[in-house]
């Protein structure tokens, strides 16, 4: 049975700058971590140095270039905007369908037929405002687990859910693109549910979606200007209620003894692995956010190891940008950053949408249609 979500009604005012700082900075660690994304560190110093990476480097034909993870994460919060703008308008909307629509529309980015990926919605079209952007129609390295789900789904298969298994997969590509569900509520329980049920769309083994719960109550609680050590406990008391947590948990914790340490990219490998999985990933993220100094140090110790630098990357700018705001990104990075005026409006509208006044404009529902 699907769940119907709360309008969220409590949330205090969205702040623009962690909104914009928890996506953008994402997208800086996804664009860093993209040139390196299946290089060992030891690759890693022998291309740039003894340092690793410490700048963009050239990939995807240029430099600050975003992969897969930003593009679903801006899929998923059109989505959540949509879903938002349908109810205030009084329609019985089911959030989660709304955010399959929304990944469908990704899968189309990636270069399937809109008759082949549209399934149930293939008669709506690929519409609304994002989708319209053509530098998102670009193949980044997209995940096999969430290309194959959607895939199903627009071949006629079900929904997923954390009931309905479509598969056994705990990839990462659920908790990269979660960061968005914390825009919803400022109810921890309410945030966690909704980013575990948009994760378990694609992926079902409970660490591919207790993982994007997690980073999502965290970017929550740093949005009410919550400390990031506290974030991450509001987000454990949250993860410990659910069933086949302990794995997730066993790492997260993990994350914050390393992060006491300083970690470095051997002992990340060691102790919380590549980060090709969600838990992983999560920690990765976590555990470089904790360790930061700052907004680069954070990211380059995120994407400096051997595994899954971009995904790892995302997570850590998510949490950090949520934490400190758009100001924290070095100007060089957010200026030579991919996309950055679309990923810019999509959140000020996500402000607008989700505060006390948002736009009954027509326009803006043709921008963010009711589906």
């Amino acid at each position: 049975m699907r769940i119907a979500y709360d309008s969220p009604v409590s949330r205090h005012v969205l702040p623009p700058s962690k909104v914009l700082g928890s996506i953008l900075a994402g997208a800086v660690g996804d664009a860093l971590g993209g040139a390196v994304e299946f290089a060992s560190i030891d690759d890693i110093r022998r291309l740039y140095g003894q340092d690793g990476l410490t700048d963009y480097a050239y990939e995807y034909g240029g430099r600050g270039r975003i992969t897969d993870d930003t593009q679903m994460t801006l899929f998923t919060l059109e989505g959540l905007v949509r879903a938002h703008a349908a109810q205030r308008r009084g329609a019985e909307t089911d959030v989660t369908l709304v955010l399959q629509h929304a990944y469908q529309r990704w899968l189309h980015t990636q270069g399937d037929p809109w008759e082949r990926a549209g399934g149930v919605f293939k008669d709506d079209g690929p519409d609304g405002w994002l989708v319209t952007n053509r530098d998102l129609f670009h193949r980044r390295a997209p995940g096999n687990t969430c290309l194959s789900a959607l895939r199903a789904f627009g071949a006629g298969g079900v929904m997923g859910s954390v009931t309905e298994r479509l598969n056994d997969s705990k990839g990462c590509g659920g908790v990269m693109r979660a960061a968005p569900a914390a825009f919803w509520s400022d109810d921890p329980a309410e945030v966690f549910r909704l980013a575990a049920d948009a994760a378990a769309l694609t992926h079902s083994h409970p660490s591919g979606f207790l993982s994007a719960g997690v980073l999502a109550v965290i970017v929550s609680e740093l949005l009410d200007g919550t400390a990031l050590p506290d974030a991450v406990t509001v987000a454990r008391t949250q993860l410990v209620r659910w069933d086949r947590h302990e794995e997730q948990l066993d790492v997260l914790d993990k994350a914050g003894d390393l992060a006491a340490r300083k970690p470095s990219p051997e002992t990340i490998a060691d102790e919380l692995g590549g980060g090709w999985v969600g838990e992983e990933a999560l920690a990765i993220g976590v555990c470089a956010a904790l360790a930061a100094d700052d907004m680069a140090d954070g990211l380059l110790m995120a994407v400096n190891h051997s595994g899954d630098s971009d995904s790892t990357g995302s997570i850590c700018g998510n949490i950090l940008g949520a934490m400190w705001g758009v100001d924290a990104i070095p100007a060089a990075w957010h200026a030579e950053l991919e996309l950055r005026e679309v990923i810019e409006r999509l959140c000020l509208d996500a402000v607008v949408e989700f505060g006390p006044r948002p736009s009954r404009d027509p326009a803006w529902y043709d921008r963010y249609p009711d589906r």
